[in-house]
């Protein structure tokens, strides 16, 4: 590789550390071309890419930015599963792939800074995709305000039942 296509790689893959939130690194050694394919087919589906690239260019990439503690994880054949949108998304592939394909092992992960293990990889697979943890909160923010309104709107209720018990009770007597 010339020294112009390994500037170009750097600049494109520091390009690329630069718009994401998160980064999977799976071993990707005894993958066929066809697992490969599929491999950043899905990737590409949940907005992210595979990327293969020489360790050392990588190392160059992220240094200095928020993924510059995967260094230590890039050794050997290594597939960079890179996130741009949600990260849940991105670990649910790698796992489920991972699953599919017992060659390609995850390694780890970078997510804000933070390096995951395989393990916590795994378990940023098992969260729940972005929307339903939306709806979560919005339903633990409504829940304090409909509380309130219930208990306000509950002693003019108890009189309302009371009114209605009463006008019930005369017309069953008058009968």
């Amino acid at each position: 590789m010339k020294r112009a296509e390994k500037v170009e790689n750097v600049e494109s893959l520091a390009g690329d550390f630069g718009k994401a939130t998160v980064a999977v690194l799976a071993e990707y050694r005894g993958l066929t071309s066809l697992q490969m394919n599929k491999l950043r087919r899905a990737v590409r589906d949940v907005d992210g890419r595979c990327r293969v690239t020489k360790n050392r260019l990588a190392k160059r990439a992220i240094e200095g930015s928020s993924f510059a503690s995967l260094g230590k994880l890039l050794t050997g054949p290594t597939a960079v599963i890179i996130g741009f949108k949600d990260p849940v998304a991105i670990a649910k592939v790698a796992v489920k792939l991972a699953d599919e394909m017992p060659k390609l092992a995850l390694k780890g992960a970078v997510l804000d800074g933070a390096v995951l293990p395989a393990s916590g990889v795994k378990a940023l697979a098992e969260l729940p995709p972005r929307e339903v943890v939306l709806a979560q909160l919005l339903g633990l923010l409504q829940a304090p305000a409909s509380q309130l309104l219930r208990t306000l709107n509950e002693p003019a209720a108890r009189v309302a039942r009371l009114v209605d018990a009463l006008a019930k009770r005369a017309s069953g007597g008058a009968a």
